[in-house]
């Protein structure tokens, strides 16, 4: 025999929607301060808001009011919507345009780093593009646990580095190394560097 159930009440729908957009955000937050090698008292002195704020939104365990989640969002260069927004089965295709200022993660006169993969989707593996000029460098702090990153020259030559191994790379050549230890991607050549670069997370 079936059992019919009650419909669940339209608080109890937007109080679930509420919740799992405060886990999203709290991801995104965390995900986005960690691909930039940020610490919470980096983005706090960026956004304005505490860090202990910060804290307990990447844990999940605060609800941030609108203009605090404005204040994040603006710290990484990024609107409202794109920091909130969630995976959509609305289109099967999604571009990310050159000149989307959204997905440049650092731009100066070193080093530019602009993602090729999509912000707001909860990912494992993630793509670049990394532009360095002339000793120009990216140096990261390890990531999470288990990391690896994946690398291509597409132009130009590099030294990579992971923990206290190095290698020279050009053109064309390929590498991939550990990344949840100190490492980093240093222009060894005389012109701008263009590496495609992919991490994947375990």
């Amino acid at each position: 025999m079936r059992v019919r159930r009650n419909s669940p009440s339209r608080g109890t729908v937007e109080l679930a929607r509420a919740d799992a957009i405060s886990r999203h955000l709290g991801h995104r937050v965390k995900r986005l301060r960690n691909e930039r090698g940020w610490s919470l008292e980096v983005l706090a002195g960026a956004s304005g808001v505490s860090r202990s704020m910060l804290s307990q939104i990447e844990r999940e365990r605060a609800n941030p009011t609108l203009a605090v989640t404005l204040r994040i969002a603006q710290a990484f260069g990024m609107t409202l919507a794109d920091l909130l927004e969630t995976p959509s089965a609305a289109s099967s295709v999604a571009v990310i345009r050159a000149e989307d200022k959204t997905y440049h993660y650092r731009s100066d006169r070193a080093c530019r780093i602009r993602t090729l993969s999509p912000l707001n989707l909860e990912k494992d593996v993630e793509f670049y593009e990394v532009r360095l000029q002339p000793g120009g460098a990216l140096r990261s702090a390890p990531h999470f646990e288990g990391t690896r990153e994946f690398l291509t020259v597409q132009q130009g030559k590099v030294r990579v580095e992971s923990a206290d191994e190095g290698e020279i790379l050009s053109h064309g050549d390929s590498a991939s190394y550990r990344a949840d230890v100190p490492h980093a991607i240093i222009n060894a050549g005389r012109k701008e560097a263009v590496i495609f670069l992919v991490d994947i997370y375990r």
